[in-house]
């Protein structure tokens, strides 16, 4: 939709720019604003007062919206042997080992997370320039890199998200779809913003969270006010 477009100006009339709502009302509002005739997805972002380019302030952390995202997570799985089998059993839509690495390799990137079990990781390494800027790249500390497969497969198709503090000290994020409704969307961000206040660097100094916004795919953004998220 057009940022200049009639319904996103009727829709932005309805919201008070000055004001910064408490995470209820937030919600309440949202729900009301429908700006297209699809789904849309419903997205946040904080504004965190950390410095991403020091190792001690790097923000990142998983958590398990109780709702999901209201997507269809296709989830691929680097294992051999046993693993292997697991993995298929416990609902993984691709597994495999060298094969798969050399399909992504060739440009083929059609999934949405990738799990895989350590002593794979040497192999899966080689994709890191492929991988990491998509942010497909397993990892220990988000729980993608492990032998207990089931369990992590279980989380990811169940509505495990991971967020990362970008460069500005921005952490965006999808927490369902509009048609979810205010009350199950507010739910997936008070589990998003308690992941994000337990993650809180010892060493970030001053206000952590300094401004928060919702907003759906095509609608304005709603402002939140930081000091509400625990209410």
């Amino acid at each position: 939709m057009p940022r200049h477009g009639k319904k996103y100006r009727q829709l932005k009339e309805k919201i008070d720019r000055a004001k910064l709502y408490p995470v209820s009302e937030a919600f309440e509002l949202l729900s009301e604003l429908k700006a297209a005739d699809f789904d849309e997805s419903v997205d946040v972002a904080f504004n965190l007062g950390v410095d991403p380019r020091k190792a001690d302030q790097m923000v990142r952390g998983t958590t398990v919206l109780p709702h999901g995202t209201g997507k269809s997570i296709r989830v691929l799985v680097f294992a051999k042997g046993e693993k292997e089998k697991e993995a298929q059993e416990a609902g993984a839509d691709y597994v495999g080992a060298d094969d798969l690495i050399e399909k992504i390799k060739g440009g083929w990137l059609e999934f949405d997370r990738a799990i895989a079990t350590p002593d794979i990781m040497k192999d899966v390494s080689r994709l890191g320039k492929v991988l990491g800027p998509r942010g497909l790249m397993p990892n220990p500390k988000s729980g993608t890199v492990t032998f207990d497969l089931a369990k992590a497969i279980q989380e990811v198709k169940a509505g495990k998200v991971e967020f990362r503090v970008e460069k500005a000290g921005i952490v965006h994020c999808n927490i369902g779809k509009h048609g979810f409704g205010g009350e199950k969307l507010k739910e997936n961000f008070q589990a998003l913003a308690s992941a994000l206040l337990q993650a809180k660097p010892e060493t970030a100094k001053g206000t952590y969270i300094k401004s928060v916004a919702i907003s759906t795919t095509m609608g304005p953004g709603i402002k939140i006010d930081p000091l509400s998220l625990r209410s």
